[in-house]
């Protein structure tokens, strides 16, 4: 007889407690005050409250981005889309910016209660992503009252440091932010959150007693088999062919694709049925942003052409030699001690303009830039076929910690991340990654690691066995079946119990 899992014990104590104190709903509701398809914890949440929990799940959210099929096509999820905030008033000048700040969280506290109180069915718990904080964490906290449910947050980190960012930290209405952040927080019947580090601010100094949840990679972040990797770049090749500017050392080279008589993608190609990788590709660094303050894109930018100047003298060129000339030659073949690199950067935001306008100013050549948005199949799929990935973010609180980091070790990825409080509770250095704390920093760790790649560059190749390990040591459904559900159950029992004895 095999033994019983953390998950069915759990639910066996819950159809234990049913029957002494009345019949829960077995529903859920996940409330997003944002694009569901950029908040892929939540994401992961419901995926676990349907087949771990086995509840049915609501989700209230913003439209925009797709969320994973896993989500879309699991029949115990069901999505509510709010509307937005009209447009209009985002192009308003900035005399109006006050009236703005004040008129729109009321817009989406009552938009909020609409759909908390009246569209969706009565559940036994909300759980609310925080940041954002108003009026997200009043909306639910009258709602869960209103409908006699549990309010549990999960503190990704804090609002009023994000607003802070805009309007600087002495800021009357990041004052007023924090206060509702700080007494909506207390109400929660549970918390979950992030770091320790966050754990211990909470405990601290807001009165509030967390479990950390850290972030796991699901089961779709692995490393991309070959067969994988050349379909993917198979699809990308249109994307790739289009650089950030005019002509640069990728779009040479995929101009050409086509003439040749292999059926060959960037990286990879086929002849019959055997796929190989090219043993002259470029790096593939993956960087994924939002393009906000928070994460200093031009860090990157700078170390990308320190690290072209730097290889053009290891090599002894000329500074006169033509950038034609240099991509002639490594499109035809020519080996050299350091490669090509190929930096992606998905994601959207508000700064991607402005940055895409810096890269077309650059005269690299060896370092070319991608722009773009993934699908959440696709995601995961270039994690697993790049060979370094970079995190910029820095966290407006210090508390945080990057998902983009997460993700990258479940695909067996190595991560370059800048450095900053709680950051190695995460990223271990000369383990599964290197810190940074200037562009200079990390154009020294670019021409450490691909010295000799693909083959002779043993840093990075420990580097990614590492990663690999880590992201393999825990992943997002144990970790959440360890920690997450039981203080949802005891949450939501508590407040059915609260409800009989009012009765």
């Amino acid at each position: 007889m095999r033994n019983a899992s953390k998950t069915e014990i759990a639910i066996a104590m819950a159809g234990g407690e049913r029957e002494k104190i009345g019949r829960r709903r077995g529903r859920a509701t996940l409330v997003v005050l944002g694009d569901l398809g950029r908040s892929p914890r939540m994401q992961y949440h419901a995926l676990s409250l349907a087949r771990q929990a086995r509840l049915e799940v609501d989700i209230v959210a913003y439209g925009g981005s797709i969320p994973h099929s896993a989500v879309l096509e699991n029949q115990s999820i069901h999505i509510y889309q709010m509307n937005k905030w009209p447009e209009f008033f985002q192009h308003l000048p900035k005399i109006f910016y006050p009236f703005v700040l004040l008129l729109k969280p009321l817009f989406q506290f009552f938009m909020l209660l609409w759909f908390l109180c009246i569209r969706v069915p009565a559940s036994d718990f909300f759980l609310v992503q925080n940041p954002p904080s108003v009026p997200t964490l009043v909306a639910v906290k009258w709602a869960s009252w209103l409908r006699r449910s549990a309010f549990v947050v999960d503190w990704h980190n804090f609002g009023y440091t994000l607003l802070a960012l805009s309007l600087g930290r002495s800021s009357r209405f990041v004052l007023i932010y924090r206060w509702f952040e700080k007494r909506y927080g207390k109400m929660a019947d549970a918390a979950l959150c992030v770091t320790k580090a966050m754990q211990h601010e909470l405990s601290q100094n807001w009165g509030i007693m967390a479990t950390v949840l850290y972030d796991q990679p699901p089961e779709f972040f692995h490393p991309a088999s070959l067969e994988e990797k050349h379909k993917l770049f198979c699809r990308l090749n249109k994307d790739l062919c289009h650089p950030v500017g005019i002509r640069d050392c990728i779009s040479n080279e995929t101009s050409q694709m086509d003439t040749s008589g292999l059926n060959g993608t960037l990286v990879t190609a086929q002849v019959g049925d055997d796929i190989f990788v090219k043993p002259n590709r470029p790096a593939i660094v993956v960087s994924s942003t939002s393009w906000t303050a928070d994460e200093d894109f031009g860090m990157l930018l700078e170390a990308a052409l320190m690290y072209d100047r730097r290889v053009a003298v290891a090599l002894g060129e000329d500074d006169s030699m033509e950038e034609e000339t240099v991509w002639r030659d490594l499109s035809g073949g020519k080996q050299c001690l350091y490669p090509r690199l190929l930096f992606i950067i998905t994601g959207k935001g508000p700064d991607r303009e402005k940055y895409e306008e810096q890269i077309k100013r650059l005269h690299l050549k060896r370092v070319a830039f991608r722009t773009m948005w993934l699908s959440a199949e696709d995601y995961p799929l270039l994690l697993g076929s790049a060979d370094l990935g970079v995190s910029l973010h820095t966290s407006s609180s210090g508390l945080d910690l990057p998902m983009k980091v997460v993700d990258m070790f479940g695909c067996g990825l190595p991560v370059a991340a800048v450095s900053y409080s709680c950051i190695q509770e995460l990223v271990k250095v000369n383990k599964n990654g290197l810190l940074f704390s200037a562009s200079s920093e990390l154009a020294d760790e670019l021409m450490m690691l691909f010295k000799g790649f693909p083959d002779e560059c043993d840093t990075l190749k420990s580097l990614q066995r590492g990663a690999m390990e880590t992201g393999s040591s825990s992943r997002w459904a144990s970790e959440w079946e360890e920690h997450a559900l039981p203080l949802i159950s005891k949450a939501s029992f508590q407040l059915i119990k609260c409800n009989m004895l009012k009765r």
